[in-house]
């Protein structure tokens, strides 16, 4: 199997000190080590402390320790106690690393504890993401779909409708965006897109033109599909929206965001975070959320649950109670009320949660479907390459951009040199 080296000295120290601090041999009951970058977030992290209380209340003498680590080293710090031998019992990742841990093996495969407890995953958004080689790998804890915003004021002193389609949207970005004193610079656009930030972020933004023209980067299989009919107008849609100044450049996207939230932009596809932003600026009155445009939505998931495989038969089970009960309709229902994020399971009540957050419906519905049409940021057979890969086409389409190139050529790069890449 693959193993991982060249770690940065950061991620050691951290390591290190994770060690001797959190991973040292329980000397009386039994201690589950969990990390997570999650502990202090708002929401999510009130939802992982309450779920901890409760299997604690629930398993006398036995202790979660809830420790954080920062995002930005966490892949890092987590490949070095796993091959130092000193995993976390618990184990927290995100939907985009986690098949790297799963390829050396140090993930427990949870097929035979679902099936022992007779626990049905079916509709449960994104869970087939979670599928390695042939093994469940981990359980999908987020997997999200966009939403659309825009703002009204803008789009009734035009006299627009909202766009439920591609060349609706592309007329209403066009007619708002605007020269509004006269000085020769556009200080109001129809749309926004991050277009100078990570690759990630980059092929995330261009993905809602991609899947709506029918195009996507691999098969079910992992086969590369760039080079095709449907890819070339994706492209061309990306181009169009960039080319005619439609959305601002060299922008990240919290900064798009925050453009959108102070009324300088008409329309944004993001995912269900942009409703905290909105909330927070000077348009806030006038910025509405929608249905999106775009079929299938945008989806992604986010961040997954799992157990390490080499860890005792004894703490392994009561690592399984601790996702079964953050798996149990109870505490998906209160992954909602609590920490304000669509539950997967569609055994989830989710009624009333949306007296706090009104557009929680929609969050469901794009969600669902999103899932239903096995969208997912990450290309199946492309997931250990994923930042080459994406790293790849934000080169080819800045290029495309730059130098004024036809998608139907741009397309054909972009195939040989994915293909490259997945060879290895």
């Amino acid at each position: 199997m693959t193993k991982f080296f060249g770690r940065s000295v950061k991620a050691a120290t951290i390591a290190a000190m994770l060690s001797a601090t959190m991973l040292s041999p329980a000397l009386a009951d039994t201690t589950l080590k969990f990390v997570s970058w999650q502990v202090d977030d708002a929401g999510t992290g009130d939802w992982w402390k309450a779920a901890i209380a409760a299997f604690e209340e629930s398993h006398p003498g036995v202790t979660v320790e809830f420790t954080k680590v920062e995002r930005a080293a966490y892949a890092d710090t987590m490949t070095t106690l796993f091959a130092g031998g000193q995993p976390p019992h618990i184990v927290h990742l995100a939907s985009f690393e986690y098949q790297s841990f799963a390829e050396n093996g140090w993930m427990e495969n949870l097929g035979p504890w679902l099936e022992k407890d007779g626990i049905d995953t079916a509709g449960w958004a994104g869970q087939g993401k979670c599928v390695w080689s042939g093994e469940t790998a981990c359980i999908m804890l987020n997997y999200f779909g966009f939403i659309m915003a825009y703002n009204k004021a803008i789009l009734d002193k035009e006299g627009l409708a909202v766009p439920t389609s591609y060349a609706e949207f592309l007329d209403v970005a066009r007619k708002t965006t605007k020269d509004l004193n006269g000085d020769g610079i556009t200080d109001q656009f129809g749309t926004g897109h991050e277009t100078k930030g990570g690759a990630g972020q980059y092929l995330t933004e261009m993905l809602s033109y991609i899947l709506d023209a029918g195009a996507y980067w691999t098969d079910a299989d992992g086969k590369v599909t760039i080079d095709t009919p449907e890819m070339v107008e994706g492209l061309t849609r990306w181009k169009t929206v960039v080319k005619e100044g439609l959305t601002p450049v060299d922008m990240s996207a919290g900064d798009i965001r925050k453009l959108f939230a102070d009324g300088k932009v008409a329309l944004r596809l993001d995912g269900p975070w942009l409703y905290g932003t909105m909330q927070k600026g000077a348009a806030a009155a006038d910025t509405v959320v929608a249905v999106p445009p775009f079929t299938p939505p945008v989806g992604g998931s986010s961040n997954v649950l799992g157990m390490a495989s080499e860890i005792s038969d004894e703490e392994k089970a009561l690592v399984w109670d601790f996702v079964k009960l953050v798996m149990s309709p109870e505490w998906q229902r209160k992954y909602a009320t609590i920490g304000k994020n669509t539950p997967p399971s569609p055994a989830a009540d989710v009624s009333g949660v949306e007296k706090e957050v009104p557009h929680f419906p929609l969050l469901i519905e794009t969600m669902k479907a999103a899932a239903a049409a096995n969208v997912d940021r990450i290309p199946t057979g492309l997931e250990i390459q994923y930042n080459e890969f994406g790293k790849m086409v934000q080169e080819e389409v800045q290029r495309m951009l730059i130098e004024d190139l036809d998608p139907a050529d741009v397309v054909k790069t972009m195939q040989a040199r994915a293909e490259a890449i997945q060879k290895g």
